[in-house]
């Protein structure tokens, strides 16, 4: 079977609107002949190219299937930073905003990573990564990850321990989990000054 067949079979098993990496086709043969078959499939509509390496098949819209989706700005970042290896997550503003802790949701959407700064657009939708460096992107997936970087983006004498005891709520953790959260986070040296405000925290959950 050719490449271009053995490409195109595994294409027509993607899911429709959702972005994928060419890198996951050349194990099917050369670099080379991969990305010519990518190419005819892109030529023949089958496929778009959404950005430098990543493809989705269009996906019609049912109230008019005239319209074609091609895949969300935000879905073809995280497909670019798995693909490379780059941790990214939503940037300081975003987690405060969903923790309830920043009542104004971000103008744009920002991701931090440790990858190169990148800009993607997708129709109007436009999704931006910015390098930040490593030390921010702790707890990649955890809810501690999140609340430590909405602190980052936060004042700790503009936000009051309500908001903060709100926010642990939000992580729906139980009692002893959150109490390993508040300790993690007591001793980050990014949040010294968030220090006296934890401990507050922690003391009146104990209590």
């Amino acid at each position: 079977m050719s490449v271009s067949t053995l490409v195109a079979n595994r294409v027509s098993r993607m899911k429709r609107g959702t972005p994928f990496s060419i890198e996951g086709f050349y194990s099917l043969g050369t670099t080379t002949s991969v990305q010519k078959a990518m190419s005819r499939l892109t030529k023949e509509e089958k496929i778009v190219r959404v950005a430098k390496g990543i493809y989705s098949r269009p996906k019609p819209l049912k109230s008019i299937p005239s319209i074609k989706i091609t895949a969300k700005a935000e879905e073809v970042a995280k497909t670019w930073a798995r693909t490379h290896h780059y941790k990214m997550v939503p940037q300081g503003l975003e987690a405060a905003y969903r923790l309830g802790m920043q009542t104004q949701a971000p103008m744009k959407s920002v991701y931090w990573t440790t990858g190169p700064s990148r800009e993607f657009k997708i129709g109007n939708e436009i999704v931006q990564v910015h390098h930040t460096a490593k030390s921010k992107l702790q707890w990649e997936n955890k809810p501690e990850g999140t609340l430590f970087r909405g602190l980052l983006a936060l004042s700790p004498k503009h936000t009051s321990e309500s908001s903060l005891k709100n926010a642990l709520t939000r992580l729906q953790l139980t009692e002893s989990e959150t109490l390993k959260v508040l300790s993690k986070l007591q001793k980050n040296a990014l949040l010294t000054m968030w220090k006296l405000k934890l401990e507050n925290v922690e003391r009146s959950l104990l209590s």
